[in-house]
């Protein structure tokens, strides 16, 4: 016969008491108060260290040489569209660089020689030779570049310097009279 007797439960034991909590001196409160404080201001000088080197974007140079002067024939010249996107235009009067981006929604407009216009392909600006709008949702005529002559005679164009007034947009520096 095998004893099918059941084993007893072990018996909980009282559970241990918790130690006593130490109490906060008041030189402990202090000195954790002193500890905030200067980890206050570690952190606001730090920050301000951090303010002092902002991140900066470092781009290329918005000023370009364009070469001699006297190499532009009368009309639109597009050798720069690709690598600068600007156009120089040679008239009878000068030289003046213009901007190639439509005033509407920044896209580049395309010359054509045969109608004397520059028409955006996204929804459709004309601009005349000079800049203004004449057909499109652009709100302003196209903008032209700041140009200046070197000593050695090279046509200096600088994107940065941008006028798109008329009346101000035909004086220096925005237009470069030609003898």
């Amino acid at each position: 016969m095998t004893d099918n007797a059941p084993t007893p439960a072990p018996v909980p034991q009282p559970a241990a008491p918790a130690p006593a909590a130490k109490p906060i001196t008041r030189a402990d409160f202090l000195w954790t108060g002193w500890a905030m404080l200067a980890a206050f201001f570690g952190a606001s000088a730090a920050a301000t260290a951090r303010f002092m080197f902002p991140n900066v974007i470092y781009e290329p140079s918005q000023k370009f040489n364009a070469g001699p002067a006297k190499s532009y024939d009368l009309g639109v010249s597009i050798k720069f569209l690709s690598e600068q996107r600007v156009w120089i235009i040679r008239n009878e009067k000068g030289i003046y660089a213009m901007w190639a981006r439509c005033t509407h929604l920044g896209c580049t407009p395309n010359w054509w020689g045969d109608q004397n216009r520059f028409k955006c392909p996204c929804h459709g600006s004309n601009y005349t030779i000079a800049g203004d709008v004449i057909a499109g949702p652009a709100p302003r005529p196209l903008w032209r570049c700041k140009v200046e002559l070197s000593a050695k005679g090279d046509l200096i164009i600088d994107k940065a310097v941008l006028e798109d007034l008329p009346g101000k947009r035909e004086l220096a520096p925005y237009f470069l009279e030609m003898a």
